[in-house]
């Protein structure tokens, strides 16, 4: 849960998504394909689990669409 907790707290702070590239352990990226639309970061270092999440235009918010636990790039 503090992973969770930490990756949120980044999420508030930061002034807009660009910025979250230089948090290395949340590793956002924005998605592609099936998942166009939406971006995803990590919520704890060294787990697959992510927060997906859509972005608006006018800043910084963020609605949780899924907290996926199966990493959507996994080979495993």
């Amino acid at each position: 849960m503090s992973g969770l907790r930490r990756c949120l707290t980044t999420l508030l702070m930061a002034q807009d998504t660009v910025s979250l590239k230089n948090y290395s352990f949340l590793h956002y990226e924005q998605l592609k394909d099936n998942l166009s639309g939406l971006s995803s970061v990590r919520i704890c270092n060294g787990r697959v689990e992510r927060l997906l999440f859509a972005e608006k235009e006018n800043g910084v918010e963020i609605r949780v669409i899924e907290l996926n636990t199966k990493h959507y790039g996994s080979k495993k």
